[in-house]
């Protein structure tokens, strides 16, 4: 059986829950179900609960630390559970897609989000899976820290739930069926 470490980014409190840069922490959430992780424990500065999904074994984490620094209790569960970087999925709110969609790669730069910076920085490479829940550019001239730590409302609310609901999918995905078949499947 293979193990993986998935990663929801966002911040802890509940004052951030329901945010647009909560979508990582949701989407871990929702795959608590799918996994049978029901047990949440703090360690490594993270909330993770074990699981399995058919042949792999699933460490689920939210960091406790602030998004933006969140690449420290990343590489602390890596190490201690022997998890290589290329075994980690991290999922992530990402202003550079359309609300309500999810894009799928492997590697790749941080394009300015501070928590895959942080990620980055404190794993000395870029090579892991990342799963991006859209939530597009905000309206006018609205502050992008003011829009990523706002609650979506109306229709926006409902294609952000779309979004965590297709993570979910695409993250199960890739544990059964590889990158290239998630990738044509949610990518499209």
């Amino acid at each position: 059986m293979a193990q993986y470490l998935i990663a929801g980014l966002g911040n802890p409190g509940e004052e951030y829950a329901e945010t647009r840069h909560n979508a990582g922490f949701r989407t871990v959430d929702l795959l608590a179900g799918d996994c049978n992780a029901r047990y949440w424990k703090n360690e490594c500065g993270a909330l993770t609960a074990k699981g399995a999904y058919h042949d792999n074994d699933v460490v689920l984490a939210k960091p406790q630390s602030f998004m933006n620094v969140s690449g420290g209790p990343v590489k602390k569960l890596l190490d201690a559970y022997g998890i290589a970087p290329d075994h980690l999925i991290v999922i992530h709110d990402e202003l550079d897609i359309d609300p309500g969609t999810v894009r799928v790669k492997f590697g790749g730069g941080h394009a300015g989000h501070n928590g895959l910076r942080s990620i980055c920085d404190k794993l000395g490479t870029r090579d892991w899976f990342r799963v991006r829940c859209g939530i597009g550019r905000p309206p006018g001239r609205m502050d992008v820290a003011d829009f990523v730590l706002s609650v979506p409302k109306r229709e926006a609310a409902d294609d952000f739930q779309y979004a965590i609901d297709r993570a979910a999918q695409a993250t199960l995905s890739l544990l059964d069926d590889g990158l290239e078949k998630t990738q044509s499947k949610f990518n499209g």
